[in-house]
């Protein structure tokens, strides 16, 4: 394992790729915690007020994404587009602090952060446009770790909000959280070399796009990550819920079982991008499903809160391999356009957390807490079967007709 991680140095840039997603990682969880707080205490928005700004603040970052991916991959250079991406997330975060009116700040924050997202998915093709340059045969693994290094940031940021909030506010927490994108931005313009999609590929990448936009094999499995994320989302939501009001558990039952899943999912994730040679990202995702599968039945019948703190393996491999084994999911789709298979996949997360987010809580409101789990089990067999079913197209290259008609 310690070569495998080691000759992943030797792709060109990778070293900086690592500095920028753990600092992305930190940068969006150091304000995650505390941003439904500040908005509805210190700018006074109500809970529904404050679920219509998340929620058109995320679609504006799925549109933004999907109009850059189609450019980034026919010849953009993709240093500043992260460039670009990065200032505009740290402008974003600037904005609540600068605009109070619900409006203005809605669009501010569509605007800015709209352009952010863009910045995750550039760098993981940039990355893999590098290690593919490089030739790479461990290109699964980089990509993993990469993915990895996100969640780890997600471990640290909370920490490090907690102690800038209680020393400086949100002042200085909304400024040191734009302070982190502005140092990736110089970061990324010190050391990161300009690169052009060449030549010989734009034509190939072209002509992927148009096919990907009329097959079902791309559409089903982006279902299917929608979905999966969204099962992930209402997961987050109602177990704490769950756990407190159905199984009479303390909230150091959920504190357990929150931790024990995020500190799982980073060596889990690390283990199966190594096994990357061995078994296949498409059946990755079918064990994936399966294990979920089992997870929910679980969760389901579950009438101790030591029962879902035991089913917390099960869980943090489920998130390991859709959230570090999906992103090469669908880069071996699309091997010929790294933008687009990286935006395909970022905005299936985004639409999926933000279906999750809307629609958990109106079925445990309407439903009970405990039945949202068979909703959750059926959308996981409805993903399962997707998969299942576009199976055969890891064989299946791009029709030549495609490409000569370019």
């Amino acid at each position: 394992m310690y070569t495998r991680l080691k000759n992943l140095f030797a792709i060109k840039g990778y070293r900086l790729f690592v500095i920028c997603m753990l600092l992305v990682g930190i940068g969006i969880s150091i304000t995650m915690p505390y941003l439904s707080l500040y908005c509805t205490e210190d700018l006074g928005m109500s809970a529904g007020a404050f679920g219509v700004f998340m929620a058109v603040s995320s679609i504006s970052g799925v549109v933004v994404n999907t109009l850059i991916a189609k450019r980034s991959d026919s010849g953009l250079d993709r240093k500043w587009i992260i460039i670009s991406a990065m200032l505009s997330s740290a402008l974003g975060y600037a904005s609540y602090l600068v605009f109070h009116n619900f409006f203005i700040l809605l669009i501010a924050v569509s605007l800015f952060n709209g352009l952010g997202a863009a910045a995750m998915p550039q760098i993981y093709a940039y990355a893999q446009e590098s290690a593919n340059a490089s030739k790479s045969d461990d290109k699964t693994f980089a990509m993993s770790a990469l993915r990895s290094l996100v969640s780890l940031g997600f471990l640290i940021g909370p920490l490090g909000g907690t102690l800038i909030l209680g020393a400086f506010g949100y002042k200085g927490l909304f400024l040191g959280t734009s302070a982190i994108f502005l140092t990736i931005t110089v970061l990324v313009f010190l050391f990161l070399q300009e690169r052009k999609a060449a030549q010989n590929n734009i034509r190939k990448r072209r002509s992927t796009v148009t096919y990907t936009l009329k097959s079902r094999q791309i559409r089903l499995p982006l279902i299917a990550f929608i979905f999966l994320f969204a099962v992930n989302a209402i997961n987050g939501i109602n177990t704490p819920l769950f756990i407190v009001n159905e199984l009479q558990g303390s909230h150091a039952d959920v504190g357990l079982v929150v931790s024990i899943s995020a500190g799982l999912e980073i060596p889990i994730m690390l283990v199966l991008g190594a096994l990357s040679r061995k078994i296949s990202n498409h059946a990755l995702m079918i064990y994936g499903c399966f294990i979920s599968i089992i997870y929910y039945i679980l969760l389901s019948v579950s009438t101790q809160s030591w029962h879902l703190i035991a089913a917390q393996l099960l869980q943090a491999t489920f998130v390991a391999i859709i959230m570090g084994n999906g992103l090469s999911y669908f880069t071996d789709l699309l091997p010929n356009s790294p933008g687009l298979s990286t935006t395909i996949y970022t905005n299936g997360s985004i639409i999926g957390r933000l279906v999750g987010n809307l629609g958990g809580g109106v079925i445990a409101q309407f439903a009970g807490f405990r039945h949202v789990y068979w909703v959750c089990l059926a959308l996981v067999v409805l993903s399962f079967l997707i998969l299942w079913n576009t199976r055969s197209y890891r064989q299946t290259e791009v029709p030549t007709e495609y490409t000569q008609s370019v």
